[in-house]
């Protein structure tokens, strides 16, 4: 296996499979006795969780009511 020139290595499949790692999925290196150690990241994130944190900080562009919106989004 090579390290290419941006530090990039590929996980043979059956390594994957057998750890559980998948695409996207987060993980955390250490260095333990001259080793390199890869392992899946404690706490992961959904998709779905990073998408309502966002909305949470979110600040509101309008003054408009929920019911003014909805007026305008129905023609009314």
């Amino acid at each position: 296996m090579r390290i290419t020139s941006k530090g990039q290595v590929t996980i043979p499949q059956e390594l994957r499979q057998r750890a559980g790692l998948t695409p996207d999925m987060e993980v955390e290196f250490t260095f333990e006795d001259g080793r390199i150690i890869l392992q899946k990241a404690e706490m992961q994130k959904t998709r779905g969780q990073i998408a309502v944190e966002r909305l949470k900080r979110a600040r509101p562009r309008t003054t408009l009511s929920t019911d003014e919106i909805l007026a305008l989004t129905r023609g009314e």
